[in-house]
């Protein structure tokens, strides 16, 4: 009761900022900047079907090995309830197919749908807003020539008050701007694509901007790391030490394009599903003006900073094939671990074996005392395609138990991080309900 009398106060004060809420919506058309690999000039579905792969539509509609591409059904684990993505298929009772260009439009930039009712922002219309009507009837253009599923859309499981669509008009009051992106005169017309490409169409902020009391993104901490889903999306400012500073622009392209930049990061989780349905078919003018707008945005700390020692002591006394003679001597549980079922694979000094994505040392996952992302892959393993090759590790939730996996995890960022890790069995068990 307690819980839903401080909701309720909650409700009522984001209700008290709607009322003083002034100039929220601009009805302004906008002018999206040029985006290299969708030029105006192409045929229509395939300027849909290039913005569709980059705003990655297709990975929030559509469940993994289901069969049924943008059916819907994908769950959005949030603090307050599970929410599923919608059928957006052309299936006319259960998608989009009667859908007019106007109610779309809306859909995409609003947040309402066909019959009036509010979506919930875990579709990002806060970020799709920016989009222009010319963009957001492309992607329309190229998700009408799917095939129609009829797959009925999956009722939301949340707890009350938040399962009463009406309060999202109070929450889009408090959070939510309607506006178009304007173009910046005083930047280069590269930043003002890589602008639009982060901000509107790939949604970067989504995952990689903190969240605020009322789960609205924070304006003023842009990208500078998130938690959600139980995956860290990273800080990717400009900060040298926290960020992605420190990284060249070949390495930012080749993490985005591949889901691998040399010494800095393999992606996986949520990032990994971004390079491989999105980020991988970008054209290389785009990922250079992408990587153009990131070089720019303010260095923050973010939420959960993270220095990286790419070669910490335990590291730098091991060979590929045998650990520092220390580690040797303590024979930890968590070495035990990472002996039986890692270090064929990543090797003991990091450098990973037969492909580049199993390289640890340098990376954040294994400098996160946390190590939240490190526990997930664990638990969960990593598969995705990008162009011929697949990047693939094994699961080992079902193997390990909750100490064993703690164990692990908090091995593999105090060997290859030089952290003292602070995963405990009982966080393990929650991470597996995630």
């Amino acid at each position: 009761m307690k819980r839903v009398l401080t909701v309720l106060v909650a409700l009522v004060i984001i209700g008290v900022i709607a009322l003083f809420a002034l100039n929220r919506t601009d009805s302004a058309a906008g002018t999206a900047p040029a985006i290299a690999g969708a030029p105006v000039s192409a045929d229509l579905v395939a300027r849909g079907e290039y913005l569709a792969k980059a705003a990655d539509c297709v990975a929030c509609h559509t469940v993994p090995d289901s069969g049924k591409p943008f059916a819907g059904g994908v769950a959005f684990k949030l603090p307050f309830g599970t929410i599923y993505s919608s059928n957006i298929t052309p299936d006319p009772k259960n998608g989009i197919g009667a859908y007019s260009d106007d109610e779309f439009v809306r859909a995409v930039r609003e947040g309402v749908r066909k019959d009036g009712q509010h979506l919930y922002p875990a579709f990002p219309y806060t970020s799709y807003t920016q989009l222009s009507r010319d963009d957001v009837l492309a992607i329309k253009a190229y998700l009408m020539t799917l095939p129609a599923i009829a797959e009925p859309n999956r009722p939301n499981d949340l707890s009350f008050p938040f399962d009463q669509r009406w309060a999202m008009s109070f929450w889009n009051a408090a959070f939510f701007k309607s506006a178009r992106f304007a173009a910046d005169a005083s930047k280069p017309e590269q930043w003002n694509s890589g602008a639009y490409l982060a901000t509107a169409l790939g949604h970067c902020g989504e995952c990689h901007t903190p969240r605020n009391f009322g789960f609205g993104l924070e304006h003023g901490r842009e990208l500078a790391g998130e938690e959600l889903q139980g995956w860290r999306a990273y800080n990717i400012t400009s900060d040298p030490k926290y960020g992605i500073g420190g990284w060249s622009d070949p390495d930012i392209v080749d993490y985005l394009t591949t889901g691998h930049a040399p010494a800095h990061a393999s992606a996986s989780g949520p990032m990994g599903e971004a390079v491989a349905h999105s980020l991988q078919f970008l054209n290389p003018q785009d990922s250079a003006a992408l990587v153009a707008y990131l070089r720019t945005i303010p260095a923050h700390e973010g939420k959960h900073p993270i220095a990286v020692d790419s070669a910490p002591p335990a590291t730098a006394s091991s060979t590929p094939m045998l650990p520092g003679p220390d580690e040797i001597k303590a024979e930890s549980d968590g070495l035990k671990l990472f002996e039986g079922a890692c270090a064929g694979c990543h090797q003991w000094n990091g450098q990973g074996r037969e492909t580049p994505y199993a390289s640890l040392s340098g990376t954040r996952g294994v400098n996160d005392a946390d190590a939240v992302n490190v526990t997930e892959v664990i638990l969960q393993g990593t598969k995705y395609h990008v162009g011929d090759n697949e990047v693939f590790m094994p699961a080992f939730g079902d193997a390990y138990s909750d100490t064993e996996v703690s164990a692990l995890a908090n091995y593999v960022v105090a060997h290859f991080g030089g952290k003292q890790g602070t995963v405990t069995p009982e966080e393990v068990a929650k991470r597996r309900q995630l």
